[in-house]
């Protein structure tokens, strides 16, 4: 089974002030992912930048486009992406 990780970086340096609305908002996006079942695991990062996200049946193209309506993609600072083969 395909799964796509990704690594989201936040520009931690240039927050805008609705940061607690977007905040907010990529919480309900994320908890429809979930339900929806593609979105597998949701990692917040240590340091608090960012996030890494495990989607499941989803081909890359698709995650990328997924990833473009985060409401934290447009305060990104880098976005990488890793296709995975899970073993078990």
């Amino acid at each position: 089974m395909n799964r796509v990780q990704v690594i989201l970086t936040l520009d931690m340096e240039n927050l805008p002030g609705n940061f607690p609305e977007l905040l907010k908002q990529e919480q309900e996006v994320v908890a429809v992912w979930k339900s929806e079942g593609f979105l597998e695991h949701l990692f917040l990062r240590e340091a608090k930048n960012g996030a890494v996200l495990i989607f499941k049946d989803k081909e890359e193209a698709e995650v990328k486009a997924l990833m473009e309506t985060l409401p934290f993609f447009k305060i990104k600072k880098s976005v990488e992406y890793f296709n995975l083969i899970q073993q078990f």
